[in-house]
């Protein structure tokens, strides 16, 4: 192995980080939290395991997210996640450090961008690049950027949607919104709450989004029973739920995503607007996967929307595919510090 750098893309996101080994694809998909021991700010565990503690941890213990709308909040922590993640994805990587790719917010500034090179490399790796995500989506969904054709990517992710106008592998315009999965989650909470009275968990409104949601209304809807609390009596509650309900409830949030959606497209110089009038909007990350986002981004702009191959892996691909072709896309991503 001793020729090859060992390489290493990572996709670090506001609510899951995945790593990514070339030629052998993911190799790890875990949370992004960290549990911390109130006492002496030790790391007491990050992803899965910190996941689990999260709601049902003592006083002494508290599970952190260390990105914040796609944006590193705390970097002490965000350096332990990253040392763990490659750890687990590379053991015995002390011999061989790796090349480190990790994703970055379209809207990440040159400091933000430098603590998470600095965090890398403290982390164990020889060298770390920071791309930003919406072109190593459109890398991952396949899309040609090298070429002198305007394409538009939407990446719809935990913290924020990432909307960019990629040509000749350069961003053109883009914009990045805090709204995006724990929005929407967040919206069908507050929905139950003022609508029946009902308190439910963060997991309860993502798993309502996933069963039942869409985009759009739809003729024929889906039905399902939520369980919480209820707000007047304190105990435990069921009642029925359906799909044009889940519609009603994140209007707002899906409202700020077509508005960034617009915006990008608004700020397109005209030839290439031209071009994703034909090419159509790529659509990646978890939020792709709500029934009919395509249908609501069509009807809003008139612009044919398309769901990428299976979306949540479109950024943690693209690191894969830019570390192999390094020089190809050396001019595109590449700033190294």
């Amino acid at each position: 192995m001793g020729f090859f750098t060992k390489q290493l893309g990572i996709d670090l996101g506001t609510a899951n980080t995945l790593v990514f080994i070339p030629r052998k694809g993911v190799v790890l998909n875990e949370p992004s939290v960290v549990a911390i021991s109130v006492l002496n700010h030790r790391v007491l565990a990050v992803g899965d395991e910190a996941k689990e503690m999260i709601g049902r941890t003592p006083d002494s213990i508290i599970a952190y997210r260390p990105l914040r709308d796609g944006v590193i909040a705390d970097y002490r922590v965000t350096e332990a996640m990253l040392r763990y993640f490659i750890g687990k994805a590379l053991p015995g990587m002390r011999i061989f450090k790796p090349e480190v790719m990790v994703s970055a917010p379209a809207g990440v500034t040159s400091t933000e961008r430098r603590a998470v090179v600095e965090a890398a490399l403290k982390a164990g790796a020889k060298n770390a690049y920071v791309v930003k995500e919406p072109i190593l989506a459109a890398i991952g969904a396949g899309i040609p950027i090298q070429e002198a054709r305007g394409h538009m990517v939407v990446d719809i992710g935990g913290g924020t949607t990432d909307a960019a106008v990629i040509s000749l592998g350069g961003i053109v315009s883009a914009t990045s919104a805090k709204v995006a999965g724990n929005k929407i989650d967040q919206a069908i909470a507050d929905y139950i709450k003022e609508r029946f009275n009902l308190a439910i968990g963060d997991r309860t409104a993502e798993d309502l989004k996933i069963s039942i949601g869409s985009a759009v209304p739809l003729k024929e809807e889906l039905s399902t029973i939520v369980k919480g609390r209820d707000y007047l009596t304190g105990l435990p509650r069921s009642t029925e739920i359906k799909t044009n309900e889940i519609v009603e409830a994140i209007k707002e949030p899906m409202g700020e995503i077509i508005k960034a959606i617009k915006l990008v497209l608004q700020d397109t110089p005209p030839e290439l607007a031209a071009d994703i009038t034909t090419t159509g909007i790529m659509v990646t990350g978890g939020g792709a996967l709500l029934r009919n986002i395509d249908e609501l981004i069509y009807r809003a702009t008139g612009v044919p929307a398309h769901i990428a191959e299976e979306p949540l892996l479109c950024v943690a691909r693209g690191t894969g595919k830019a570390l192999e072709h390094l020089e190809t896309y050396k001019k595109s991503i590449m700033t190294k510090r």
